[in-house]
């Protein structure tokens, strides 16, 4: 197990975020900008890392965040439940905030310590449920529930799978969407992080950013560039691909463009920082995955001003407004995801108005500092002390807390 070191202030609520593992990711990302945004005098927090922490931790930007990696072995650990709620009973927080799936048994840990409250958000579906069908995935949400206060699924999508396949009653959810910061993604188009003389200012830059995963599908977004590089054949030369991330699919998508005689019009530079100069650089952004929660890089991609072309999966619906600032497509479709992607591409204007009413909706209602004050009213109005209710039990009168 291993911390940082935390200025205590005890009059301040702790709230100990649970999480598998604090790596690269939308739910991670999430947690870093309210453990560094969250109002330092009204919130102290730790993080708790059900495995470890990677290096993706050096994002945290306050210097009071405690940091705990519990090594949880591969498969079932009951020992994580034991050694989570010893670490509860010592730090004592006023909240324990758990998310997804992998870490409901923290729940457990935190009733055990008699934690005041418990919190449990829904970001998206585990990687071997893509779509939420799981009846054993359901039936350990339902079991876990009654030593839950407050469920937090972050698109109107997952409230729905909550109430219809979990059993959870409205009064019981509250919805958060994430927030962009909309001041570091913004809209200003350069070229300035693509190599040398790899796009020029008339050419045309469609990318995407994600872990090179299966469920991500990035090849069928490779396929329909090769699609549209034969269906527009006076535009050929102008069409650039980029692809931001790492994982398992890079290379049989090197190996695709190789074969196809493109590999000189794509960049693959694997996962790089900076992601906000990176969107900038790009003019149509295209989110091809099988199965979504709620995408940071679709928020991220609207508040820098592109047009979106995504799947119609999950939570995206709920973020591009088809046709206004982007296009839908059916996952797994590369002729759908190249004529959606075309249109953008032959109408400079459709492009441009797309993208500006991308940036206007995130500025409506999706933005950092709407997420963060929608956490801190729910943070707060948990910790709020309950007015006691009379009940009557066996002929007595009893006052239930």
């Amino acid at each position: 197990m291993s911390e940082r070191r935390l200025r205590s202030a005890d009059d301040v609520p702790l709230i100990v975020h649970v999480i598998y593992r604090l790596g690269v990711g939308g739910l991670e990302n999430g947690v870093i900008n309210l453990v560094n945004r969250l109002p330092r005098e009204r919130f102290r927090h730790a993080i708790v890392c059900l495995t470890e922490a990677a290096d993706f931790a050096r994002r945290i930007e306050r210097d009071d965040v405690q940091i705990y990696e519990l090594h949880k072995r591969d498969g079932n650990d009951p020992a994580v439940v034991w050694r989570l709620f010893r670490l509860l009973r010592r730090l004592r927080p006023a909240v324990v905030h758990t998310r997804n799936l992998g870490t409901l048994e923290g729940q457990v840990s935190a009733w055990l310590a008699r934690v005041p409250v418990r919190i449990h958000g829904e970001h998206g579906w585990d990687v071997f449920d893509p779509h939420g069908q799981s009846r054993k995935y359901q039936l350990i949400r339902r079991w876990h529930a009654p030593l839950i206060q407050r469920f937090v699924p972050l698109s109107g999508q997952l409230e729905d799978y909550l109430a219809r396949r979990v059993g959870i009653a409205a009064g019981r959810c509250r919805r958060i969407y994430n927030g962009v910061d909309t001041v570091r993604f913004c809209p200003g188009p350069t070229r300035d992080r693509l190599p040398t003389g790899f796009a020029g200012a008339g050419d045309i830059v469609i990318g995407t950013v994600g872990r090179l995963h299966g469920v991500k599908d990035q090849l069928t977004l490779v396929r329909a560039f090769l699609i549209l590089r034969e269906r527009l054949p006076t535009m050929r030369s102008a069409l650039r691909l980029v692809l931001i991330g790492d994982g398992p699919l890079r290379t049989d998508c090197e190996q695709l463009l190789q074969a196809a005689g493109a590999a000189e019009q794509a960049w693959l530079p694997g996962s790089l920082d900076a992601v906000h100069e990176l969107l900038r650089a790009m003019d149509i952004f295209v989110l091809p995955s099988i199965a979504e929660g709620i995408s940071n890089t679709i928020l991220e991609a609207m508040a820098t001003g592109l047009p979106v072309v995504a799947t119609a999966v999950g939570g995206n619906a709920e973020l591009v407004d088809d046709p206004q600032s982007g296009k839908l497509v059916p996952p797994s479709d590369p002729e759908a995801l190249a004529q959606a992607i075309a249109g953008y591409v032959q109408d400079t204007d459709l492009r441009d108005q797309a993208g500006r009413n991308a940036r206007l909706r995130v500025e409506r209602l999706f933005t950092l500092e709407g997420m963060l004050q929608s956490y801190t009213e729910l943070y707060e109005s948990e910790l709020a002390p309950r007015p006691k209710r009379r009940a009557i039990s066996r002929g007595r009168l009893h006052v239930r807390d």
